[in-house]
């Protein structure tokens, strides 16, 4: 994983770009609240006996951010020096809008955003999950693993 994410962020970066994170790691126990609050696994999965996707450290959900000033970027998608794109949606947006391949109600910039941002996770190995144009899986993702129970701090 780590390798294909090296390799996104380089094609990206070449584009004067950075790949933003805002989902890696995920202890069982956030799963489980999650599922809870959102209990449709179309868009949170469900908690199993096994780690799969983030609980496995084998799924990240990103975006893309572009070398800013802060004349050129509203305070609301400022990250440190950056400025996040406009992709169609927020993150954890759960609309048929946030679905990867979505085209109606984006604009023709966020459809190409996105485009380019899947061009540069598959570069490394990673592909896109077709439900949310933010989350992507990389080698083994799906297979069940024992949960890793590393803490968070």
């Amino acid at each position: 994983m780590a390798r294909g994410l090296k390799i996104a962020a380089s094609r990206l970066r070449r584009q004067g770009d950075v790949l933003v994170f805002w989902d890696c790691y995920r202890p069982h126990y956030v799963q489980v609240r999650m599922f809870k609050i959102v209990s449709d696994p179309n868009w949170v999965a469900r908690p199993g006996p096994f780690a799969r996707s983030h609980e496995a450290a084998r799924s990240v959900d990103v975006t893309v951010a572009r070398a800013s000033t802060h004349a050129t970027c509203a305070p609301g998608r400022r990250v440190q020096r950056h400025c996040l794109l406009a992709m169609g949606t927020g993150f954890d947006d759960f609309t048929p809008r946030a679905y990867a391949f979505a085209t109606q109600g984006i604009s023709a910039a966020a459809v190409a955003d996105r485009a380019r941002l899947r061009r540069a996770m598959a570069a490394g190995g990673i592909t896109v999950y077709s439900g949310e144009w933010w989350h992507f899986d990389g080698p083994g993702s799906l297979d069940p693993r024992p949960h890793l129970h590393a803490p968070l701090s």
